[in-house]
């Protein structure tokens, strides 16, 4: 399996070698601040699976919040490429930025719906969360 993706403006670019451990979509509302209001669709690539292959993105963490995600993105265009959670060393990937974004398919899961807007579709047939579940889909 091979993926490439990038920012919108081309200075940052990635490729996927690995198989995605997960895929779903996140209703919190960091995801809605960080994706313009939608849900963010994500994919938990492997560690050794994900390498930026042009630029170094710029990384944001919360210093207000006792476990915060680091959120990476170009700095010339801010689209938002991928979070790293401090107690996880896979990335995950917005799959918006993929070249393909077909390539995505669907979510497996979605995630803490009781914070989603009245305008987030679920796709039917797929588990829905009020919050993360204990054991991770």
């Amino acid at each position: 399996m091979e993926l490439d993706g990038g920012c919108y403006c081309g200075a940052l670019r990635y490729r996927i070698t690995a198989e995605p451990l997960r895929k779903g979509q996140c209703h919190c509302r960091p995801c809605q601040h960080v994706s313009g209001g939608g849900p963010n669709y994500f994919m938990v690539i492997p560690a050794e699976g994900f390498a930026y292959t042009r630029g170094e993105p710029k990384a944001f963490r919360r210093p207000d919040l006792e476990s915060p995600r680091t959120r990476e993105f170009c700095g010339t265009c801010g689209t938002q490429i991928l979070t790293r959670r401090p107690d996880m060393a896979h990335p995950i990937v917005k799959a918006g930025t993929l070249d393909d974004p077909n390539a995505y398919v669907r979510p497996d899961f979605a995630i803490f719906c009781e914070e989603k807007a009245v305008f987030h579709l679920i796709p039917d047939g797929i588990p829905a969360f009020d919050k993360m579940p204990e054991k991770r889909p």
